[in-house]
Parts: structure tokens; sequence; C-alpha cells
């Protein structure tokens, strides 16, 4: 009996130690298998010149999400200090299902461009105002954030390290993501424990898939955007989905994008889902003031600073609805959606069009703005960072 037993441990044994150096080879293997993938994507899959690219059609870039290689990723201690960051392959990230982000909303993120000059050098455009923006955000949501430095830092490491991705001059941009988010467990209502700071990429072409030709807008008066005293006026995440529902019915219907009201009186204007609005009478370029319900865009500011150049007279205000359909133009700004031309507005039962042609106010601005931004008109302002 007792050989019988011993026999029959050996032969329950021997397969055991077997299959567990079959999954040890298994494993190896795996490795080497994604390692070599890792190199794989690294190595450049055509070159243009001296400079590489990757394999994309950068004719038809859209708005899209095409992961670049690397994100930079940082961490915040509990005491409030972020560790150094450091670039890693693009990839999923893990969170506890308690993390403050995925309960409670707390996050905030910003959005940027490298553009690649005509030299293929990399240029970043006023990276400073994205820090400082995310910082003021940042205190309003009861988060720690980054220091300027560290966020220029970072945006300067992931458009380096994602070179092969920035289209052509001419083609596109990079477009680069910081996220700064609650990653910390906690279950009552209250800021997170830590925080978890990343930045990604991906080439991008036009937002609106109307590319450059003039968009339809659709005032919205049953949802809104944004209430006084709220979040209105910083990139919290919880700004963006509750436009999805008005958005996409407006989308069904044929517009491009949505033109929100005032809480209050729903009759003057506050911005579109994801960018600034501007409105173009005679010489006058009036916009809505800032006031803590509409987003101080980047891309705003210097718009508005470029006209004020060309001599003309930019006014914040608040601008009624009945200003708006009785406008010269309209056209709107963002980093994503740069400067674009509205060509018609729908308010209640009637529709309007407006001037999208060559020499427009919108042309005219759009047309400085990138050329700062590429490279293309000298920069005299400080605006253009360069980082190779």
């Amino acid at each position: 009996m007792i050989k019988a037993i011993s026999s029959l441990r050996k032969t329950l044994v021997l397969p055991l130690h077997l299959h567990i150096r079959t999954l040890q080879t298994f494993a190896k293997y795996n490795a080497q298998a994604a390692s070599a993938l890792r190199e794989e994507r690294k190595t450049p899959l055509y070159q243009n010149g001296d400079d590489e690219y990757v394999d994309l059609d950068w004719d038809n870039l859209g708005f899209g999400l095409t992961p670049a290689d690397y994100m930079y990723v940082m961490k915040c201690s509990k005491v409030g200090e972020f560790t150094q960051g450091e670039l890693s392959p693009y990839g999923n990230i893990q969170l506890s299902p308690s993390a403050g982000v995925l309960n409670y909303g707390q996050a905030i993120y910003e959005g940027t461009k490298a553009y690649r000059k005509e030299n293929g050098k990399l240029l970043l455009f006023r990276p400073d105002h994205n820090a400082l923006r995310m910082k003021l955000g940042a205190e309003r949501m009861l988060m720690p954030s980054p220091s300027v430095d560290q966020f220029v830092n970072a945006i300067k490491q992931t458009a380096l390290a994602n070179k092969r991705w920035v289209p052509p001059s001419g083609k596109g941009t990079l477009y680069i993501r910081p996220l700064l988010m609650g990653s910390g467990p906690i279950l009552g209502l209250g800021p997170a424990p830590e925080y978890t700071f990343i930045v990604y990429a991906s080439p991008v072409g036009n937002y609106f898939k109307e590319g450059m030709a003039a968009l339809n807008l659709y005032v919205e008066e049953e949802y809104v955007r944004a209430a006084p005293g709220g979040a209105g006026g910083v990139k919290s995440i919880t700004n963006y989905a509750p436009v999805l529902k008005a958005l996409s019915r407006a989308k069904s219907q044929g517009f491009s994008d949505v033109l929100y009201l005032d809480s209050v009186k729903k009759k003057y204007l506050e911005e579109a889902s994801s960018c600034n609005v501007f409105v173009v009478k005679g010489r006058t370029i009036s916009t809505p003031a800032t006031n803590g319900t509409i987003l101080e865009g980047i891309t705003r500011k210097s718009v508005m600073e470029i006209a004020s150049d060309q001599g003309y007279q930019v006014v914040e205000k608040a601008v009624h609805v009945d200003e708006v359909m009785d406008a010269d133009e309209v056209f709107c700004t963002g980093t994503a959606v740069v400067v674009a031309p509205v060509g018609t507005i729908t308010y209640q039962d009637k529709r309007v069009e407006y001037k999208t042609r060559d020499e427009s106010v919108c042309q005219k601005l759009r047309s400085v703005l990138v050329g700062i931004q590429t490279g293309l008109i000298e920069d005299n302002k400080g605006w253009v960072t360069n980082i190779n």
C-alpha cells in the first residue's frame, strides 16, 4: 500500500513540476515578446529627411485619440508635495474603486499643443499660462497642483519623447493633455488623500468634422452649462459630461455645437460646449466676460490681444443673445478649435447667417495666431517656447 501511494505521489508531483516549468517558460517568452513590442514601438516606422515620423495619414487627421508612445506621471504625497515625475510607456493606470476622482469627480485638466516648424523644431504656445490656470483650478477643487516649472517641464518632456508623433508643419499638431486627479481612496465626501498628475499626447487635426468650414451653432435654452458660484470658470472634469446631452441632441439635428446662455435670465451668451465665443459688429469685437461661469481661454486671451494690436475695440461684457443675432461675424476660440468661423446660429425659430469670407476678421486673427504658434510669424510677445 505504501509503495502504491509513493508511486502515485511521484506520478502526481512530476506533472506539477512540468506544469510550473511550462508556466515559467511561457511567462519568460511573454515578457520577451512584450519587451520586443515596446522596442518595436520605439523604432521609427519611416523617415522624412533627417526627421522621424510614425506612419500616419497626416492629410486626414481628425480630432480622435491616437496615443503617442509616452506619458509623464508624477505623484503627490499626502503632505501635498509632488515627487519627481518620470516618463513611462503610454498605458492603463491602476485606481482604487474608491478613488476621489471616480466617486466625487475631483479632477481638472488642461489642453495645449506642440507645433512643428518647417525646419522640424518643436514649439509650445504659452504653457506657463496653462500651468497657472491649472493652479487656480486646483485651488477651486481643493487640490494640490504642480508648480509652474514642474508643469512646463512635464509638457516639454512629453513633447520631446513623442516627437515622431508631432505632425509635419501644416498637417496638424500634437495635442497634449495634462490631467490632475484625486487618485487616493476615500469613502466620505472630502478631498482625496493622494493625487496623480499625468500628461499624455495624441496627434490631431481639426476639432470639428467641418474642418475649416464654417460652423452651424444652436442656442440652447433648456440646459445650462454653469451657474454663478459653481466651477464653470475652471477646467474641472465635472463641467463636461453635463453638456453631452444637449450637444448630442444638437448634432443629431445637423448642428456643429451648442451655444449656452446664462443660468439666471437665459438671455446672455456664455460659451459653447468646449470653446469661447466672439461677436463682431463693425470694428468692435465683444466676448462674454469671465465672471466665474466662463473659462478664461488662453487662445481667447491671445486673440483679444492680437485684435487690439490690429486696431479693433475689444470689449468683455454681458453679450445679449439679440446682439449675437444682429452681428456681422461670430467666431469661436480654443486650444482644440483654434479660431473657427461661425456660418449660422439658430435661436428659437430664427436662423442667421454670417460673413465667413477669406478677408473676414476671424480669418485675419486666425492667420496671425497660427503664424505665431508655428513660427511663421516672429514672436515679439514671448508667447512661444522652443524646446529642441
